[in-house]
């Protein structure tokens, strides 16, 4: 359901080239009514498959892993082959958090990365221009990182600020890019209604991540999900400027504008100075169906690689695999490695 709203308003944007915001609540509150009043809880159930779907579990089954790994191979095996491709070009690393820097954890609060990749990490933007985009609050994710030689790209990329020390690549005065403050004061609203509705579903959890809210049900007992997608329903369908899409194990409420985390990339390599150019090399590694945004302009655009986080197969725009954080932190490593052997570092 949540796609079809946006697919429908994703055709009106291409048709029109602007859409109105008249246009976008007639568009999202016919296709609500549509399918909650006339298949008789079709919203709920559409939110319920798709949070299944999205387990690991279903899609193990749906794909082989051996012919999954054939099509998106190892990073770690690939290596080589990887560093042939991005030979004369200039690598600009880009990593979500979450799942990529940090173990999945049940209290989002509690995500922390170990040490070895922090010092990995200060180590990489000594190298690269590195760049963290998460659907977290960008200040959430720096107080994780605490490092100040990065760019920071919180609520899908609907926060970016560049370093504030310490970076060779940081061109003039920091860095700051917001294409959604107006929708601050709605955010905060629906956060605290979320809160509200959402209390009497054990486990249920919801985060303001200041451009975007997050409902996470990691901790949710399936059997409850109905009811929890009901209430988030409940509350985003009095705000027709809000859209949901969906993470590992978390309903994220953003605002219905042409930006995610592709747009992100896309911003910063142009702030970078390497909008069109063609010897740049953009490497993405994430591992949620939210960095599928990013993956999908590098695949356009056969420009860079992304390389996806999992143990499972799964449909993705990612050319390369890794399995969990620790190999993301090996994989890093080793571009560290060969980039102070090639510069003599």
């Amino acid at each position: 359901m949540v796609r079809f709203v946006e697919e429908n308003t994703k055709h009106m944007e291409k048709e029109t080239g602007n859409i109105s915001n008249t246009d976008v609540t007639t568009v999202k509150k016919k296709v609500l009514q549509d399918l909650s009043i006339n298949n008789g809880g079709g919203l709920v159930n559409s939110w319920v498959n798709s949070m299944r779907a999205c387990s690991p579990t279903h899609l193990k089954s749906l794909m082989k892993q051996s012919s999954w790994l054939t099509e998106h191979p190892p990073a770690l095996d690939m290596f080589e082959e990887i560093l042939h491709v991005s030979e004369g070009k200039q690598i600009v690393m880009f990593l979500d958090y979450d799942g990529t820097l940090s173990p999945i954890v049940d209290n989002p609060d509690r995500a922390f990365m170990s040490k070895k990749m922090r010092r990995t990490l200060r180590k990489l933007a000594i190298c690269f221009p590195t760049a963290i985009v998460s659907g977290r609050c960008r200040e959430k994710v720096y107080n994780f990182v605490k490092l100040t030689e990065l760019y920071y790209a919180g609520s899908h990329g609907m926060d970016i600020k560049g370093p504030a020390q310490g970076s060779k690549y940081k061109e003039g005065k920091s860095l700051l890019c917001q294409p959604a403050t107006e929708f601050l004061p709605m955010i905060d609203e629906v956060y605290q209604k979320l809160v509200e509705k959402t209390k009497v579903t054990p486990g249920a959890n919801v985060e303001n991540n200041k451009f975007c809210a997050s409902v996470h049900f990691r901790r949710v007992d399936e059997k409850n999900w109905s009811d929890l997608a009901n209430q988030v329903g409940s509350v985003i369908k009095e705000y027709p400027k809000l859209r949901i899409t969906q993470g590992r194990k978390v309903l994220e409420i953003r605002p219905i504008i042409k930006w995610d985390k592709g747009k992100a990339l896309e911003f910063l390599l142009e702030s970078l100075g390497y909008a069109n150019c063609t010897d740049v090399f953009p490497i993405y590694i994430g591992d949620d169906r939210t960095d599928e945004d990013a993956f999908k302009i590098l695949r356009d655009k056969r420009q860079g690689l992304g390389i996806l986080v999992s143990k499972f197969p799964k449909e993705t725009n990612a050319s390369y695999s890794l399995q969990e954080p620790d190999e993301v932190m090996d994989f890093l490593q080793r571009l560290v490695e060969w980039e102070q052997l090639r510069s003599g570092a």
